[in-house]
């Protein structure tokens, strides 16, 4: 099997940002996948897995409901590692272009009194959240896209050479 788009970017290299995952076209529409990476792969601790469904609850649904956006937002969740979520949106934008979408998503985590859909009938874990923990998370990682705003880095994946060979396969030069 080929090794899908996500697990060829060198983790060893990201940092927390906002990147561009992919660009597809399904039928007439373009739809770009968005890293909304927010903790070092392998560095920092993964985000507590309460916090993390409290984070998914909250932000998507300020996405869902943010009147400038919610028509374009086809899905927000976490990614497997715990270090990050995906955000698939219709269209094509640069990942400076949804810096204040995420920035803002993260700030607002501060002001929620509660999860929303954190009951048994809206919830296929409801006992499973943690707000404080994830407003702590949310602060953190806004207080890092404030501080780090003009540093590309953070928009950009890591370049890294491949080694390609005669057969076509691809190596990290790392």
């Amino acid at each position: 099997m080929e090794l899908i788009q996500s697990f060829s970017v060198d983790h060893t290299k990201i940092v927390p940002g906002i990147f561009v995952s992919r660009i597809d076209t399904l039928g007439d529409q373009t739809v770009t996948t968005y890293d909304v990476r927010v903790k070092k792969p392998n560095v920092e601790p993964a985000i507590d897995v309460a916090a993390m469904h409290s984070l998914e609850h909250i932000i998507a649904t300020y996405l869902r409901n943010d009147p400038d956006w919610k028509d374009e937002v086809i899905y927000w969740g976490p990614m497997g590692c715990l270090t990050g979520f995906y955000l698939i949106l219709k269209g094509n934008r640069p990942s400076k272009e949804i810096y204040e979408l995420m920035l803002n998503a993260f700030k607002l985590v501060d002001d929620a009194k509660d999860v929303p859909g954190a009951a048994a009938v809206n919830c296929g874990n409801y006992l499973m959240h943690d707000l404080d923990k994830a407003k702590t998370c949310a602060n953190e990682f806004a207080t890092y896209l404030e501080e780090n705003a003009n540093n590309n880095d953070i928009f950009e994946y890591p370049k890294t050479e491949r080694l390609v060979t005669d057969e076509g396969q691809q190596f990290f030069d790392s």
